[in-house]
């Protein structure tokens, strides 16, 4: 049997985490990673030592899913992850727990839907910039006047002003005006 491992997350530092850590405790976890950050961040330092803890056999347990994820596809990785790892996985108010057969069901479906979402995406997408390419319009950035660029690189060569002066004074921004520095 391996070990119960909580997670609690609030959004804000003057929010609390008495209730999440009440019932993690009650849940049977020994160990908590806490954290008072936005469930939209990418980093969290702790949710990321807690993916480093855990090992075959072992339980994560949140109060609700949205204390772990910070959007379905984002949580649909966090279950792939948990699978592949043989490690199970409990959200107390849901009322899942992937170590029954309902639990994992419950995540399959999730996933199926979530790639079914990202192929819609992905075909809208290219029907949209095929449209666009039959009107005439291409795709990307529009490319900078070749003029602007010029200008911008003779006031380069004439060493008196810096990048930032060149940028503000011709519109040029800085990455294309390294990029021209560096063809030339």
């Amino acid at each position: 049997m391996g070990k119960i491992f909580g997670y609690a997350r609030v959004s804000t530092q003057d929010q609390n985490l008495e209730l999440q850590m009440d019932a993690l405790q009650k849940a049977g976890a020994a160990v908590i990673y806490k954290e008072k950050m936005t469930g939209t961040k990418k980093e969290r330092l702790e949710l990321e030592q807690l993916l480093k803890a855990i090992s075959e056999g072992d339980t994560v347990v949140v109060y609700k899913l949205d204390r772990i994820s910070r959007s379905t596809k984002h949580l649909i990785e966090l279950a792939e992850t948990f699978e592949e790892r043989k490690v199970n996985f409990v959200s107390i108010s849901d009322n899942i727990d992937t170590s029954t057969a309902m639990g994992r069901f419950f995540f399959r479906t999730m996933a199926s839907i979530a790639e079914l979402e990202r192929d819609i995406i992905s075909e809208r997408t290219k029907a949209g910039l095929q449209s666009a390419r039959i009107r005439g319009r291409n795709g990307g950035r529009p490319i900078k006047d070749p003029k602007l660029v010029e200008r911008a690189l003779k006031l380069h060569a004439s060493k008196e002003y810096s990048i930032k002066e060149i940028s503000d004074m011709t519109g040029v921004s800085k990455s294309v005006l390294y990029r021209a520095i560096e063809r030339i």
